[in-house]
C-alpha cells in the first residue's frame, strides 16, 4: 500500500494495515513482521514466514525542491552512514532523476531496510525456520543463541535501532512508535508469543519430486564441494565468510563461527552500511524452490540466472535488482559445469 505523508510525496516505506475491530474507528497498523515476511504464493495462497515480496515503491511525479529535501532527509534517516559518506554528497546522489531510477530497479523481494544502502539493498529472508540458524542479518550481525536473542532483535528492529547513536549521529532525531503508544516496545510476553509463533512457521509442501535427474544432481552438489558450506540436513554450516577486502581478527579466527574464504559477492552492505560486519553470513538453501532474489542484493531472480555463467559478463543487465548493467560478481560455483549438470544441480536444489 503506497501512503502519501503531510509533506506530500510517497513513502516507500509504509506497510500498512487498516483494522476496524469498532464501528467508527478506523485503526491503521504498520511495521509488521507480516509486511516483510509473507509470502503471495502461485495458487493465491498466504505463506506466513516466507521470503515477502516487499520492495521499494513511491512516485516523483510532481516533486518540488521542499519535498525532495524532506524525502532525502528521511532516506538519510533510514540509510545514512556519515562515517561511509556525508550528508552532502547523499543529497547530491538522491536526485529527482535518480529517484526515479531507483525506483525502476526495485524489484519484489528486495528493499533498503533501515541501516542498509538505497544502492546495494537487501533481499527479504525467509523467517521459517530460522530457529536453526546462528546468525541473523545477511551481515551475521546479531548471534542467535535462544528465543531470547530473536526477541530482541524484533523489538530492535521495529524501531528502536533508528534511536541507535554511531558516535554523534543517531539516524531519527524523533520518537520512534514500535508498538501501539509513542515510545513503547512490545511486551516481553508479547515478544516471547510472537518468536515462539515463528518456530512454529512450516514450509508449504513441496511439490518437485525426486527423479533421476534429481538424483544426478545431488551428487553434482557433493562432488562440486557444495556441503562445505550448505552442509546437510540445514543446508548451511552456519558460519560466517569475510567480504572482499576484509581481514578477520585472530580472536574470530579462533571462535570457530568463521570459514575464511571469501566467496567474492559485493561488499558494500557488510563493509559500508550501519548493518556492516565485515562478514556474510552463509544462507541455507531450503526453500530456494519457492523464493527468488537471490545473492544477498537480490541480483538474479531465479536459480536459473544465478547459476548462468553470462552474469559474470561487464555488459550483462541482472533480471534481478539493478540499476545498471553490470556483472553480479561472486559465488562462482556451479558455473563452469556443463550445462545439463547445472539443470540437474538446480532441479536438486529445488527438493530442498
Amino acid at each position: 500500500m503506497e501512503l502519501a505523508n503531510d509533506k506530500g510525496w510517497s513513502c516507500p516505506y509504509l506497510l500498512c494495515k487498516f483494522v476496524i475491530r469498532k464501528k467508527g474507528v478506523v485503526e491503521l497498523g504498520r511495521r509488521s513482521c507480516a509486511s516483510c515476511h509473507t509470502r503471495v504464493m502461485p495458487d493465491g495462497t498466504l505463506l506466513e514466514g516466507a521470503q515477502g515480496m516487499v520492495r521499494l515503491f513511491g512516485s516523483s511525479a510532481g516533486m518540488t525542491p521542499e519535498r525532495l529535501r524532506d524525502l532525502q532527509d528521511a532516506l538519510w534517516a533510514r540509510v545514512g552512514a556519515p562515517w561511509v559518506q556525508s550528508k552532502e554528497s547523499f543529497r547530491e546522489l538522491v536526485t529527482i532523476d535518480w529517484y526515479t531510477k531507483l525506483l525502476q530497479a526495485s524489484r519484489n523481494g528486495v528493499f533498503p531496510r533501515q541501516g542498509t544502502s538505497l544502492t546495494h539493498p537487501v533481499h527479504a529472508p525467509s523467517l521459517i525456520g530460522i530457529q536453526d540458524i546462528r546468525f541473523l542479518d545477511a551481515t551475521g550481525l546479531v548471534r542467535h543463541r535462544s528465543i531470547g536473542d530473536l526477541m530482541r532483535y524484533a523489538v530492535i528492529n521495529s524501531g528502536l535501532d533508528m534511536l541507535a547513536e554511531y558516535g554523534d549521529f543517531r539516524p531519527s532525531a524523533h520518537t520512534s512508535s514500535v508498538a501501539a503508544e509513542d515510545g513503547t516496545r512490545y511486551s516481553d510476553e508479547q515478544l516471547y508469543a510472537m518468536a515462539l509463533c515463528i518456530g512454529s512457521l512450516q514450509p508449504p509442501p513441496n511439490t518437485n519430486r525426486v527423479d533421476d535427474r534429481v538424483r544426478r544432481g545431488q551428487r553434482i552438489f557433493g562432488q562440486q564441494g557444495c556441503a562445505g558450506c550448505h552442509t546437510p540436513p540445514l543446508y548451511t554450516n552456519n558460519k560466517l565468510t569475510p567480504a572482499t577486502g576484509f581481514s578477520v581478527p585472530d580472536d574470530l579466527l579462533k571462535s570457530g563461527d568463521v570459514l575464511n574464504v571469501s566467496v567474492g559477492t559485493d561488499p558494500t552492505l557488510a563493509l559500508k552500511t550501519r548493518r556492516g560486519t565485515g562478514f556474510y553470513k552463509v544462507p541455507s538453501l531450503r526453500g530456494v524452490w519457492y523464493r527468488n532474489a537471490f545473492g544477498h542484493g537480490g541480483w538474479a531472480e531465479t536459480l536459473e540466472e544465478w547459476f548462468d555463467p553470462a552474469r559474470l559478463n561487464d555488459n550483462y543487465v541482472a533480471k534481478g535488482f539493478h540499476l545498471g548493467p553490470g556483472p553480479i560478481k561472486g559465488h562462482e560455483f556451479g558455473l563452469r559445469i556443463p550445462p545439463d549438470d547445472r539443470k540437474d544441480l538446480i532441479a536438486f536444489l529445488r527438493t530442498l
